[in-house]
């Protein structure tokens, strides 16, 4: 894996935030007020390759790590965009590139770094489950070279503008395997292909208007395209969460620092009572405040991208990394819309949006509770609390 000077570093920033440029905030305010999905924003971040920077040059990506990708990711969210339309691009190949056979890497990561497959979507948590990834009921049964799914997912973002997706089901009944972990098996899932077996309804949610829930009703998939070993999906699906973990903080940072950005602009030049609002320490303050708890996040998810890069566990420090960053970000949040009274609520000033875009990363894509809950079992040695 390449690893990237200071110098390249800063130039993939400035190459982001040139990009974004070209989407101001009028265009995400119209997508947000239309929930409508950012196609043209998405498609020139594949064109110009940002969405490919984990995959291996060989199969058509640009090799770097989550260092880069992570930066990529914060500038877009800074500039008042929202990365979260085409994160899973990049995040979600992992499993195929660590667990899959070459046989699936040659036939899909080509195709996924060059945007002629979008591997969106991420087929996981279901309305009964929640949080509880050992109690999925959706079933993959297997006949001749086949596996019938049936079953439903929800909270499945982007299935509506994806070719692929990665699916987590039940291949041997829960009441029937030695440890809740297992039985789970993960596969790849032509959408296109079994369009016709595939119902998607949109959820009306106030931010990620792109999210769905799936309902399968005997669609094929075939043996080929089980991903690694039948009965291991959960140590899979698992063994992708450090990175989902640091590219989500990186976007709660971008968010962060957006919101500081803004505070400080809008706290020098608004006047009241003939001084800028930004001279009142009850103003100044929290955006303080805020700007010094985001960059405490930011050395956390720094420290996990690089361990991540080596190789290194870092299953702490990446959940470590979401749990601050999103808490930074909504302190920060808080501020700009105190900083900006009134406006703050006006659409037109964009802070609301943002506003309710940056509360979505203190409960996904896990709730900030069980991100306690690790570090004390798992860090401190604390009893399991659940």
């Amino acid at each position: 894996m390449a690893k990237s000077t200071s110098e390249e570093l800063d130039l993939i920033r400035s190459s982001v935030r040139s990009l974004c440029e070209k989407f101001p905030e009028s265009y995400w305010r119209e997508t947000d007020e239309n929930k409508a999905y950012p196609e043209e924003f998405i498609q020139a971040l594949t064109d110009e390759g940002w969405l490919s920077v984990l995959i291996p040059e060989e199969y058509g990506g640009a090799g770097l790590g989550m260092v880069e990708a992570g930066a990529i990711l914060e500038e877009i969210n800074r500039s008042g965009g929202n990365a979260g339309a085409g994160h899973a691009q990049m995040y979600t190949m992992g499993a195929i590139l660590r667990h899959g056979s070459e046989n699936q890497k040659q036939r899909y990561l080509p195709k996924i770094a060059s945007g002629e497959l979008r591997l969106q979507a991420f087929g996981i948590t279901e309305p009964t489950a929640g949080s509880d990834t050992t109690s999925i009921e959706t079933t993959a049964e297997l006949k001749g070279d086949r596996y019938i799914v049936n079953g439903q997912k929800i909270w499945t973002s982007r299935a509506e503008y994806s070719d692929l997706m990665l699916l987590l089901a039940r291949t041997t009944p829960k009441d029937q395997v030695k440890k809740k972990t297992d039985g789970l098996s993960l596969f790849i899932l032509d959408m296109q292909d079994q369009k016709d077996n595939i119902t998607i309804r949109p959820i009306d949610t106030m931010i990620n208007h792109a999210t769905t829930e799936v309902f399968f009703e005997n669609v094929e998939i075939p043996v080929e395209n089980l991903v690694g070993v039948e009965g291991k999906g959960f140590k899979q699906v698992l063994s992708g969460m450090n990175a989902e973990r640091i590219l989500i903080s990186s976007e709660s940072i971008g968010d962060g620092l957006y919101f500081v950005d803004k505070s400080v602009q809008y706290a020098n030049e608004r006047e009241v009572f003939n001084r800028p609002i930004g001279q009142n320490q009850g103003v100044q303050f929290p955006i303080a405040e805020s700007y010094m708890d985001i960059e405490a996040a930011k050395l956390m998810r720094n420290k996990a991208a690089e361990m991540f890069d080596e190789g290194e566990n870092c299953g702490a420090e990446a959940n470590m990394a979401k749990y601050l960053a999103s808490e930074a970000t909504w302190k920060a949040a808080n501020a700009a819309m105190t900083t900006y009274g009134g406006y703050g609520f006006a659409t037109e000033y964009n802070i609301e949006r943002k506003f309710r875009e940056a509360r979505l990363f203190i409960v996904a894509p896990i709730t900030n509770n069980l991100v306690v809950s690790y570090v004390g079992q798992h860090v401190l040695g604390l009893p399991r609390s659940f």
